[in-house]
C-alpha cells in the first residue's frame, strides 16, 4: 500500500477517534509532560561544573520510564481492538494495559540500549566516527520500531519482540522512516507553540508541550497502520482507516 495511503487513513482514524484519544491520554500525557518539565528545569538549575542528582531524579526517572510504557501500552490496545471493529471502554484499555507495562519496559531499555550503542561506541573510538553511528542508530531505530507492536498485539516477551521488529520492518524501513520524518514539523510546531506560551510562565507551557504530545500520538497511529497492512494477509484484521 502506497505511503500516502497508510497516512490517510491513519489521518482518517485520528480525525474519527480524537475525543477518545483525548480523554484517554491527555490526562497521562500531562504526568509525563510535567516529569519531563520538572527534570529539565532541575537540569538547567544544575551546577554544570559540580552537578547534583539525587534520589528524587532518579525516582522521577523511573516514573517517567512507566507512566511511558503505560501510555504506549494504553495507545497500542486502543488502536488493535478499535481496528477490530470493537468499541472498548476506556476503563477496560486502562486496566488491561497495565498486564503490558513490565514486558514494554525491558523491551524499550533492551532496544534503546542497542540503538544508542553504534553512536557511544563509535563516538568513543573517533569523534568523526560518531556520524556513522548516528547513521547507523537512526537506522536500527526505524527497525526496531514496532517492538510495541509485538508485545502488546503479537504477546511476545521483549527478546522475541525485539527480533521480530528487526526482521518484519525489513521491507519497509523506509516507509518506517519517512513516518519518523512527521516528528520534524511537530517539532517545528512545538517551537513556535513554546515562543507564544513563554509568557504565561510554566503551566502555558506545560498546556503547550502536552498539546504538542498529543499530535505527536499521530506517529504512532501512522507506524500502526504501516504494521498492519505489512502483516501476512491471514493475521490482518485492520479497517482502523473505516473507523
Amino acid at each position: 500500500m502506497p505511503l500516502s495511503a497508510i497516512l490517510t487513513q491513519a489521518f482518517n482514524f485520528f480525525k474519527n477517534n480524537i475525543s477518545q484519544l483525548a480523554f484517554l491520554f491527555v490526562p497521562i500525557l500531562f504526568v509525563q509532560v510535567g516529569i519531563q518539565l520538572w527534570l529539565s528545569l532541575e537540569i538547567s538549575a544544575a551546577d554544570l561544573e559540580n552537578p547534583q542528582f539525587g534520589t528524587s531524579h532518579m525516582v522521577a526517572m523511573m516514573v517517567l520510564l512507566l507512566v511511558f510504557s503505560f501510555l504506549i501500552a494504553a495507545l497500542t490496545l486502543f488502536l488493535e481492538i478499535r481496528s477490530q471493529g470493537h468499541s472498548p471502554s476506556s476503563g477496560m484499555i486502562l486496566k488491561t494495559s497495565i498486564n503490558f507495562v513490565p514486558a514494554l519496559l525491558l523491551a524499550g531499555v533492551f532496544s534503546g540500549l542497542a540503538v544508542l550503542a553504534p553512536v557511544f561506541v563509535l563516538l568513543a573510538a573517533d569523534p568523526m566516527l560518531g556520524i556513522i553511528g548516528l547513521f547507523i542508530s537512526v537506522y536500527l531505530f526505524a527497525r526496531l520500531a514496532f517492538v510495541n507492536f509485538m508485545v502488546v498485539v503479537e504477546r511476545l516477551t521483549p527478546m522475541e519482540a525485539i527480533k521480530r521488529s528487526f526482521s518484519f520492518s525489513g521491507p519497509i524501513v523506509f516507509k518506517t522512516m519517512a513516518i519518523f520524518l512527521l516528528y520534524i514539523p511537530l517539532s517545528l510546531f512545538g517551537g513556535v507553540l513554546a515562543q507564544v506560551t513563554q509568557l504565561g510562565g510554566i503551566p502555558m507551557k506545560l498546556i503547550g508541550d502536552v498539546i504538542v504530545a498529543f499530535f505527536g500520538l499521530f506517529v504512532n497511529v501512522a507506524l500502526f497502520r504501516l504494521y498492519m497492512v505489512s502483516r501476512p494477509a491471514p493475521e490482518t484484521p485492520g479497517n482502523i482507516d473505516s473507523e
